[in-house]
């Protein structure tokens, strides 16, 4: 799978090759800019075009690692965590 422009958003070869790269090696891409020049368009693009899931996350002062992912629990009567 590769990513390039969808319907709704044109990317340059530069960034279409970032993104590649990033997906082709398994590593992370970082998205950085000023609020409102389409950081999350360009997520929502990726994903699209890749075939993938698209989750936003609005990050507070406040979120917690627990917020996101939930919380185990473990269960003494089955040993296990829920």
């Amino acid at each position: 799978m590769k990513f390039s422009s969808t319907a709704t958003y044109i990317a340059t070869e530069e960034l279409q090759m970032a993104v590649n790269a990033a997906v082709e090696l398994e590593r992370p891409l970082l998205i950085k800019g000023e609020p409102g020049t389409g950081k999350t368009m360009l997520a929502r693009a990726i994903s699209i075009s890749l075939g993938l899931d698209f989750h936003r996350i609005q990050f507070t002062p406040d979120l917690l690692p627990n917020d996101v992912i939930g919380v185990s629990v473990f269960n003494q009567k089955t040993l296990g965590f829920e």
